[in-house]
């Protein structure tokens, strides 16, 4: 016969409390590894907006999420939008950009129809051929997934019929990276950071607004209709209108800081993070490691060295690369504007920019020697303007 055990209550109770600060120690460990919260259901794909406006250095940074093995990357989807839906403004246009932008985040690309013709081919998609994942099996077998790609060799060879190659090719990675530059607030992306499909990260990048008119300049003719778009068709003078156009510009990237980091709900925290590009540019490496580990990506030898050779190269870059990424020195691209605007110009742009500069670190210049004094550095540094929600080793961005 079995031996009787007899266990008195006091016995009961020590082994329940015992049993409860063993599950307690355990629950402790477990959040260490992993996120709080019911994960996502989208096969743990992650999402990335880089979110930006023209000339800010967007196109740069898009091509460091493109050109990593893990990422399907589009440049700007929302410019069918803008393009197809003509004579509206900014605000009546926002819903049907944050539309697209969910579905495509999903792989499902039918909703680019209603932005195209009937006959449907990859290359119809906005600047296709500056993402690496379309140039790329399953896309196109031109580029092997683990290589870097040449925008003027997929354009000749990966041309498809239909948009069924970029689906399959968006379903097969790990993270889905937009770069757009027609928000000017974040409310309307609510939906998508709410969504239980949609694991999304906002990667917001700015830029000296000085620097950034002085970009525009070189190649005015391609803004003028978006910037009507900003001024939601408004009748402007037209030496006003890119003074007026960065005004609004600069007003957004004010209304998202205070939604993002000052008035944030709760379903924002650990889903957005701020980037000056000029502390890209003065540190690459660092800064780009960092964007990386806030999506969940991993740097690999051949991207530092990929990254180290585009930004020292020689010159501040030309018209004809103002739409390119080619090799120049990036400390040199991002102080270009100080020798080459007029500092009545400059004046103007800080006065439509002054919230704007002051809360993202930009010092004003009050004359023009100390406009071309490239000793003094405008620049504050970057601790108070690091605009991420701080997160701990034990926290997922995602889930949050």
């Amino acid at each position: 016969m079995m031996p009787r055990c007899r266990v008195n209550l006091s016995t009961m109770i020590f082994l329940v409390i015992l049993q409860g600060a063993a599950v307690v120690l355990f629950c402790g460990w477990y959040v260490q590894l992993s996120p709080c919260g019911s994960p996502p259901s989208n096969g743990g794909k992650v999402h990335v907006l880089l979110l930006s406006s023209w000339r800010s250095g967007s196109s740069f940074v898009g091509q460091v999420f493109s050109q990593h093995p893990s990422v399907f990357y589009l440049m700007e989807p929302a410019w069918h939008v803008w393009t197809k839906l003509q004579k509206h403004g900014a605000q009546a246009l926002r819903m049907a950009v944050r539309d697209l932008l969910r579905s495509v985040f999903q792989c499902d690309m039918s909703v680019m129809e209603a932005y195209m013709p009937e006959q449907i081919n990859m290359s119809f998609l906005f600047m296709w051929s500056h993402s690496r994942a379309l140039c790329s099996p399953p896309a196109c077998p031109l580029t092997p997934r683990n290589q870097f790609s040449n925008q003027t060799q997929c354009f000749k060879a990966c041309d498809a019929q239909g948009l069924q190659g970029a689906k399959d090719a968006c379903g097969s990675y790990s993270h889905v990276v937009l770069k757009e530059v027609r928000f000017f607030e974040i409310e309307s992306l609510y939906p998508l950071l709410q969504d239980p499909n949609i694991d999304l990260r906002i990667i917001h990048l700015v830029r000296d607004p000085r620097a950034v008119v002085r970009s525009k300049e070189a190649s005015a003719n391609a803004f003028v209709y978006d910037n009507s778009v900003v001024l939601e068709q408004r009748n402007v003078p037209a030496a006003e209108v890119q003074y007026q156009a960065m005004q609004e510009i600069c007003r957004s990237h004010v209304r998202i800081h205070e939604r993002a980091i000052l008035k944030a709900p709760p379903f924002l925290k650990g889903r957005y993070k701020m980037v000056r590009y000029e502390d890209v540019a003065r540190n690459p490496l660092d800064e780009i490691n960092d964007m990386y580990e806030f999506v969940g990506l991993e740097m690999t030898e051949q991207l530092q060295e990929w990254i180290f050779k585009v930004t020292h190269g020689k010159g501040k870059g030309s018209k004809k690369d103002a739409f390119e990424i080619s090799s120049r020195n990036a400390a040199d691209v991002s102080q270009a504007w100080r020798t080459a605007l007029p500092h009545s110009k400059v004046k103007r742009i800080q006065e439509v920019c002054k919230g704007a500069m002051s809360l993202l670190g930009y010092r004003t210049v009050n004359s023009e020697k100390e406009q071309k004094r490239l000793d003094i550095d405008l620049l504050v540094p970057r601790e108070p303007y690091q605009f991420s929600w701080l997160q701990t080793k034990t926290e997922h961005p995602g889930n949050a």
